[in-house]
């Protein structure tokens, strides 16, 4: 298992150093399985990596972006206009609001074409049980649902379960 620490948050520069790391393991291993979490998740998606990975496991994945980033407009009032004027707004809860990158996130839909296994917590805030939902139907992705879980997998229990679904779900992780 490698870890890859990015660098880069946005989706243009963190998905080019995601498919750059993707290619130098696909030319050393025969399958390249992926497991994200939460942004990561979406930054892959969008790296252009789908004919080099075998299996995806998603935890919390981010998967509809530009519904995240309207979802966190109306929670601190903004509008389109004032962020298109403005470029890039702070929110009192820490994340910028950026025109940039919701531009960049409509002009360049999902498109992911790899098996893959979604772990979600019903009680995450990030995103709707729906919006999920939908994504796991247009992918044929399988969906598990933890009840109680959360966007962030931290407690015991919930660490527990995650450990269960991976583990239970493919034999060549072990």
């Amino acid at each position: 298992m490698i870890g890859l620490d990015y660098h880069t948050f946005s989706p243009w520069e963190t998905g080019r150093e995601i498919h750059i790391a993707v290619e130098k393991f696909k030319c050393r291993y025969e399958n390249v399985i992926l497991i994200a979490n939460s942004i990561g998740a979406f930054f892959s998606m969008n790296a252009g990596i789908d004919e080099m990975i075998h299996t995806a496991y998603f935890i919390s994945p981010i998967v509809d972006m530009e519904k995240l980033i309207t979802d966190m407009m109306q929670w601190t009032n903004v509008s389109e206009s004032e962020l298109e004027t403005e470029g890039i707004i702070h929110t009192d809860f820490g994340e910028d609001l950026s025109w940039e990158y919701l531009s960049y996130v409509r002009s360049h839909p999902i498109k992911w074409r790899v098996p893959t296994q979604i772990l979600y917590g019903s009680n995450d805030h990030l995103t709707s049980l729906e919006t999920i939902t939908d994504f796991a139907n247009k992918h044929q992705a399988t969906l598990t649902v933890m009840e109680g879980g959360e966007h962030w997998f931290h407690t015991k229990e919930q660490m527990a379960f995650m450990d269960k679904w991976i583990k239970n779900d493919n034999e060549v992780l072990h």
